[in-house]
């Protein structure tokens, strides 16, 4: 059985949420959801999180799980919101441990801080099997962005996360700690993989001047046309290429506070006695 899949596109955020279901009135999973966030004035707000709600209730759906493909450093995690209103188990590829642990040490987090999993419902195992109601779904450990990305491998479509994007476009950076352009290269070749027709639905898009978002492409567009890894590319050419681009590229601007919620799955730090979340800004730390 093939999914049903309704996207949604943050534009401050460049990030796409994807609601996968079975058939109406049936089960949901939403994969990559996105909690607003305005750096200026350090406020959260929900319109992109209340723009799934009002689908799931639309279509009577079910929220069976709260996917992330990994701890995403350009936009907070709307999964505990989502959760807190419709339910659902928030998951995530096991490796999360890993990051948990770099930037618990980098943000000097408290020491109560567990860096086990535990503030996720459910840690994926590599090809670990699921369900989303009457679909069948798969996680793939896909490495190279961070040491933790999973992808979700869901009837004839794959939700691939921050490995691939569009072929104009090309794939993820991976100087982030843990990251590695010769893993991210054989993640990408494990993806193209499947069938040529096979679905893949990006976390991002960035289009260049004149072409509309669009987050969705094929394994057949990708092996013909991606600028990076298109057929027909070595892994040390794409390595080197990863290497020289990567140097060149600015943090993300929410990568602070993104990380320390995302670790969190997606949840704020305790409130202080004041009543008030913070977050941290480790300086000449990254």
């Amino acid at each position: 059985m093939n999914p049903t899949v309704q996207s949604y596109f943050d534009t401050q955020t460049c990030t796409a949420t994807h609601i996968v279901f079975d058939a109406p009135g049936g089960q949901a999973a939403v994969i990559d959801p996105v909690l607003n966030y305005e750096p200026k004035s350090g406020r959260t707000t929900t319109k992109s999180a209340d723009q799934v709600l009002a689908f799931l209730a639309t279509n009577n759906l079910q929220l069976q799980w709260l996917l992330e493909t990994h701890a995403h450093a350009d936009h907070l995690s709307g999964a505990q919101y989502l959760k807190e209103k419709a339910g659902g188990q928030i998951a995530i590829g096991e490796k999360i441990t890993e990051v948990q642990k770099t930037f618990k040490t980098l943000f000097n987090l408290e020491q109560e801080f567990p860096v086990n999993g535990t503030q996720f419902d459910v840690l994926f195992a590599a090809d670990a099997k699921f369900s989303i109601g009457r679909l069948t779904a798969q996680a793939l450990y896909v490495p190279g962005h961070t040491p933790a990305d999973v992808a979700y491998l869901i009837g004839d479509a794959i939700f691939v996360g921050d490995t691939l994007f569009m072929p104009d476009v090309g794939t993820a950076r991976c100087d982030f700690p843990g990251g590695d352009a010769s893993q991210l290269y054989h993640s990408i070749q494990k993806l193209l993989s499947f069938p040529p027709a096979t679905r893949l639905f990006l976390c991002h898009d960035y289009p260049p001047a004149g072409r509309e978002v669009c987050t969705q492409t094929t394994v057949a567009s990708q092996k013909a046309s991606n600028i990076h890894v298109r057929d027909g590319i070595a892994e040390a050419d794409f390595v080197a290429m990863r290497g020289k681009r990567d140097a060149g590229l600015e943090m993300p601007y929410l990568l602070i506070p993104a990380i320390q919620v995302n670790i969190r799955a997606g949840a704020m730090p305790a409130a202080e006695s004041n009543g008030v979340h913070y977050l941290k800004i480790p300086v000449n730390g990254l």
